[in-house]
């Protein structure tokens, strides 16, 4: 009975594992067909227990067995069932010569049964070794392919995330590109825009200096209409005196005469002069530098300055001091852009004053001075007033576009803006020191 049962016992080994190595080979019908082994060895088993019947369940068995194991060896493409069916044909043979050897020889399967069953343990433990090397070899292989499964999916969602990604580049290249024809869209707006407004700040201050340029202009003109009238009048009366043959009498008036036209030429150079300056002040730049006097440019800016605030205020006055340096050579520089750069620092220290005067402070008189000297390879254009001074807080703020300490409606708040930027072209550099309540120095530094 022992040695009837352990065939049933390794069969029904023999059928799981089969199933597990059919199973992981993705092969469904082969997976039934030893689930069906498996049943059918209980069967035959309990059959024998009940009838005890060795024989006919036995050969029954016997033939199953060798037919599975021959559909088994018989799977070249599942390695894996192919090598345990091979470590399982020793136990196999020895099953089958023991009993063909009981059946036609008992005294001699008698005599030798011990060497069948030391046979039939060595191949049950033969097929134990293989069982153990088989589960390794199942449990690495496994562990590959779950590792390739996860290699795939890994993969898959890389390509899954690539192709993603490469979606949300090309959609934000477009934004960008879109937000960066808008940018440049805007730029262009923009810089119209400025030019626009600083053609406005320009006309602002040319607006301003009107008043001034007539006053300016008109003392020039009187000199010139008061001349020629009294030309005129000696002209007649050298007239007369040639007619009377009084020759040396004649020659005096022809001297005055002379004497008269030069100072008509003088002052016509003057009025020409002022008018120049408007139109350079407010004509666009041609950004051509020339040659230029700077203290001609700062003295005439000086006084166009204070007579435009006159015009508009005349109770104002203030006392106007100019230091120019002799000795200074002219520069290369744009003049009608220094000169608006002067007369901005000018028109702010007239302000100031203005501004500070309102206030009635006792024994207070508005001053602005301006002053010219060498420095080294340098010039300096220094403007300065006893004004209000200006807040240490917005000290830093000055020189940016559209800052301005004036009340709304007074001022664009471009002025110092564009003067910085035009000391910057040419060059140069622009200082400010202040003490509120005292004045305020700007110092223009331009290369000589």
């Amino acid at each position: 009975m022992a040695l009837s049962v352990a065939p049933f016992l390794v069969s029904m080994a023999f059928s799981g594992r089969m199933r597990k190595y059919a199973a992981i080979n993705k092969l469904p019908q082969l997976d039934k067909l030893f689930k069906n082994a498996l049943v059918f060895s209980i069967v035959l088993l309990g059959a024998e227990m009940i009838f005890h019947d060795q024989e006919v369940t036995k050969w029954i068995w016997h033939i199953f067995l060798l037919g599975i194991l021959v559909f088994s060896i018989r799977q070249k493409e599942l390695r894996a069932m192919r090598m345990f069916a091979f470590a399982f044909l020793p136990f196999l043979l020895i099953s089958l010569i023991s009993d063909l050897t009981e059946l036609i020889g008992p005294d001699f399967f008698k005599n030798n049964e011990s060497y069948f069953k030391n046979g039939v343990g060595l191949s049950i433990i033969w097929l134990i070794a293989t069982l153990w090397s088989q589960n390794r070899q199942y449990k690495a292989a496994e562990k590959e392919r779950i590792k390739r499964e996860q290699e795939d999916e890994l993969n898959r969602a890389i390509a899954a995330r690539k192709v993603e990604l490469e979606v949300l580049v090309s959609e934000r290249t477009a934004e960008l590109t879109q937000q960066k024809e808008e940018l440049e869209h805007t730029l262009v707006e923009l810089r119209t825009m400025q030019s626009q407004l600083i053609q406005s700040e320009k006309m602002a201050s040319l607006g301003e200096l009107t008043a001034g340029i007539a006053h300016e202009i008109q003392n020039p003109l009187n000199f010139v209409n008061n001349f020629s009238e009294i030309n005129i009048e000696l002209i007649g009366e050298m007239e007369v005196e040639i007619d009377k043959g009084n020759h040396d009498e004649a020659k005096k008036i022809l001297s005055d005469i002379h004497e008269n036209l030069q100072k008509i030429n003088q002052h016509g150079n003057r009025a020409d002069g002022i008018v120049k300056a408007m139109l350079q002040h407010s004509r666009s730049s041609s950004g051509v530098k020339e040659l230029v006097e700077i203290n001609k440019l700062a003295d005439e800016f000086l006084r166009l300055a204070y007579h435009g605030l006159r015009a508009k205020d005349k109770s104002f006055n203030a006392s106007l001091k100019a230091d120019f340096d002799t000795t200074l050579e002219k520069i290369n520089v744009v003049s009608e852009e220094i000169g608006r750069v002067i007369l901005n620092l000018l028109n702010n220290a007239f302000y100031a004053v203005m501004d500070r005067k309102r206030k009635k402070l006792e024994g207070y008189e508005p001053v602005v001075s301006i002053q010219t000297k060498s420095v080294g390879n340098h010039v300096e254009i220094i403007v300065s007033d006893n004004g209000n001074g200006i807040p240490q807080k917005v000290l830093d703020k000055i020189f940016q576009p559209f800052f301005t300490t004036k009340p709304t409606g007074q001022g664009t708040g471009l002025g110092l803006s564009l003067s910085y930027d035009i000391i910057k072209a040419h060059g140069g550099d622009i200082k400010v020191e202040t003490k509120e309540g005292e004045g305020t120095v700007f110092t223009i530094v331009l290369p000589q």
